[in-house]
């Protein structure tokens, strides 16, 4: 009773798109069951709105088609399928309690905090930035680039990336805009979070060769289940109705500002391991 919320940001998922294909048992027992009791926990508090991280992956694969928000949603893996059935579940809440939500689907998230203090961590990582400069650090004996068989024109997936403070932006403009009563009581509002700008994987890898002035070790290997073709986002309504302006969603900046917070983490750990020493 202390703290009497009015919103909540729900980030937290399972979101390993090969492993949801290997173990969806995993995938539809968190992010679904979790939210869940996540919902139930609003309604017993009164808290009755909510901005939502779902996910491009929602949508499948929808060759050659710039993706929106009104896009049919045809996931290929447990991970985009337990995502749609969240947006759902919010839906349907609205219905019967109420709930006013606010939907971001995330196209890949890529960049760190420009001071270099924040960053990505995941174990393991999967994301393709922090893999290529794991690569180009020699934390990685090369980039495995999984497929190049796909039909794009170097034959490997494309995909839009967007920064993470670009992110951050968007929910912050989310919130306010649910906060403002700008979402009807009970209704749900979806935005594409993106850049409409597609990379390949050979693309984001030589520009982060670029960038670092370094070369990138790379070894090639099969698709991986679950992989879109491309997936590339039309965020028109992010900016024309919040406001959105995704400044710092190019491709340089995001792999300079990511590879400026790998090199502060580098050099920390070296420092501690040296005092360790003495």
């Amino acid at each position: 009773t202390r703290y009497k919320p009015i919103c909540v940001m729900h980030f937290a998922a399972f979101a390993y798109v090969g492993e949801s294909v290997t173990d969806p048992s995993k995938y539809y027992g968190n992010n679904i069951t979790g939210s869940l009791s996540l919902l139930d926990a609003m309604r017993r508090n009164g808290v009755d709105t909510i901005v939502f991280s779902s996910t491009c992956a929602t949508y499948g694969d929808h060759d050659g088609v710039v993706l929106d928000e009104n896009t049919p949603q045809q996931p290929l893996n447990a991970y985009g399928a337990s995502k749609r059935a969240i947006e759902d579940m919010l839906k349907d809440f609205g219905a019967s309690d109420g709930l006013s939500s606010v939907i971001f689907r995330y196209f890949n998230v890529a960049g760190a905090d420009p001071d270099g203090e924040v960053g990505e961590f995941h174990q393991p990582e999967t994301h393709l930035v922090p893999l290529i400069l794991d690569a180009i650090d020699g934390k990685r004996p090369a980039l495995t680039i999984h497929g190049t068989d796909y039909p794009t024109p170097d034959g490997t997936c494309i995909r839009d990336y967007v920064h993470v403070m670009d992110l951050v932006d968007a929910h912050v403009l989310g919130l306010r805009h649910l906060l403002d009563g700008k979402v009807a009581r009970g209704a749900h509002e979806v935005f594409c979070l993106g850049t409409g700008n597609g990379f390949s994987v050979r693309e984001v890898i030589d520009q982060s060769g670029h960038v670092t002035n370094r070369p990138v070790p790379v070894s090639e290997g099969p698709r991986r289940a679950g992989d879109a073709v491309k997936l590339v986002s039309g965020s028109e309504k992010a900016v024309a109705v919040l406001g959105w302006n995704p400044a710092r969603s190019t491709m340089p900046q995001m792999i300079r500002d990511a590879w400026r917070w790998q090199d502060g983490v580098a050099r920390q750990l070296h420092g501690q391991a040296a005092a360790q020493r003495v």
